[in-house]
């Protein structure tokens, strides 16, 4: 087996499936997932994908929750840092990148082991893309020029079934891109999706509480780890990368609209909004696992020996 660069052969590995599958680690933000990813990826034999929409970013390390630089020097880690702040990035760019480190992975005889929590992109992954058109630079800049809620009316109004995150600019104006360009709803194109796949994995979850609790104790952590600092000196900032929880509270305290204090519940606040609306999507997914870390005293026995089994 030919061994990633600069990190050790592991002992007492489990046995993966012939084709060196990826294994999906999925769950809401501040769950515990980078901790629990990297002891399983250690005892697998695995590399760590990123499926965050945030993380795939270079810099704004502390806001966008990286892991730290500790569990990210135990096994090798993908997609994650790798794009500059001003560049756009999509769904349809990460998967392209994703199914290649997953092929390599495999060819090196290791697990590729899929962490994070962005929904859509793992959906991609177990799914594929319906083939949407491309990005109009044009229309775009028309349509970044209009405020959220009139353009969350325009698409709504064209697409009444959507299930875009309306507060997501960027998502409400890459749907509403697709209607205006298709002359199709947004929502029909989910409908285009290969049909049901195997994918094996699991979703973690805890306590309502204990996850609000880890959310807002993560939230003034990184105020101590200094994300006030890092917003403050990141410079230009493309809109994909300013869709980032915190980033638009912290640039208004540096303005000194609101104070600290303010800012830290804020970001609490919609990072619990945001965890929300994750544990909605993966629910709707099929095929995985359900793993509660406040029920499990041993999780990462829990998905050795289930992994053992599916092998």
């Amino acid at each position: 087996m030919v061994e990633a660069p600069g990190f050790p052969r592991e002992t007492n590995r489990v046995p993966s499936d012939k084709n060196n599958a990826p294994f999906f680690l999925l769950g809401p933000t501040a769950v515990g997932k980078s901790a629990l990813a990297v002891e399983f990826a250690e005892r697998v034999g695995g590399e760590i994908v990123g499926a965050d929409a945030l993380q795939i970013y270079a810099g704004l390390d502390i806001l966008s929750a990286k892991p730290p630089p500790e569990l990210r020097a135990r096994v090798p880690h993908h997609l994650i840092g790798e794009v500059p702040l001003t560049a756009p990035f999509d769904v349809a760019q990460w998967l392209a990148r994703a199914r290649e480190r997953i092929a390599t992975i495999a060819a090196r005889g290791r697990v590729p082991v899929v962490c994070g929590g962005t929904g859509l992109y793992v959906r991609a992954l177990t799914h594929g893309l319906a083939p949407l058109p491309g990005a109009d630079a044009t229309l775009r800049a028309s349509l970044e020029k209009e405020p959220l809620p009139a353009l969350a009316e325009r698409l709504l109004a064209l697409d009444p079934a959507s299930t875009v995150d309306i507060r997501n600019s960027r998502r409400v104006i890459r749907a509403l891109e697709v209607c205006l360009l298709t002359g199709r709803p947004f929502s029909s194109f989910r409908t285009e999706w290969s049909g049901d796949a195997a994918p094996r994995g699991f979703i973690v979850k805890r306590a309502r509480d204990e996850l609000h609790a880890a959310i807002h104790a993560r939230t003034e952590a990184m105020f101590a780890a200094g994300v006030v600092e890092e917003v403050a000196a990141a410079g230009e900032v493309g809109p994909t990368a300013a869709q980032m929880l915190g980033f638009a509270e912290i640039r208004a305290h540096l303005a000194g609209k609101i104070t600290r204090s303010e800012c830290i519940e804020s970001i609490a606040l919609a990072t619990r909004q945001y965890a929300k609306r994750q544990l909605t999507w993966f629910r709707r997914e099929r095929g995985f696992e359900w793993l509660d870390l406040s029920a499990a005293p041993d999780p990462l026995a829990i998905l050795v020996a289930l992994t053992s089994k599916s092998a």
